[in-house]
Order: structure tokens, then sequence, then C-alpha cells
């Protein structure tokens, strides 16, 4: 366990294991919950990312994408029409 002292202007260091565990690095912006008079620190990055994993679960199966083949298959159509629209349309 580790112990830090809060400073006159409210802040305190976050302890090295705990910034590598969660993986905050200089200018990260973290959470603070309070839940049962404790304080949960967050990383908002990560936060933020399993939440779109959350959202985004089950889509690609439901787009038919199945394998990285079709990612990559997905990925040349998108890029062919892209292409198409901005110059073939204007020739």
């Amino acid at each position: 366990m580790d112990v830090a002292r809060i400073s006159s202007k409210g802040q305190i260091t976050i302890p090295i294991e705990i910034r590598k565990k969660l993986g905050l690095k200089e200018g990260d912006k973290v959470i603070f919950l309070e839940k049962d008079n404790n304080v949960i620190l967050i990383n908002s990055n990560r936060l933020a990312f399993n939440e779109f994993q959350r959202e985004m679960a089950g889509e690609a199966e439901r787009a038919g994408i199945n394998s990285e083949q079709d990612i990559v298959d997905l990925v040349r159509e998108v890029r062919q029409r892209i292409w198409e629209e901005r110059y073939e349309g204007n020739a």
C-alpha cells in the first residue's frame, strides 16, 4: 500500500507502481469515482476504449466481417469508392 500527501493546492503524486499498472503518463486524464466513502482512480483513456469495445461488440459479425482478410477487403473497397468519388467523378 502506498501513501501520498495532499499538497496545499489539493494535488497528490500518484505512485509510480500505480501509474505503470494503470498505463498513466504525463498529460493523461484520470477519473475520480467516489464509492462507499472511497475514491477509485480510473485511466480515462482506457475507460473510453473499453466503452468503445462494449459498444462495438458483435458489430463486425453483423457486418459479415469474420476474418482479417474480410477487413482488408473492406478497406480496399472503401478506398476504391473514395477514389472514384473524388477523382473519377470530376472528370
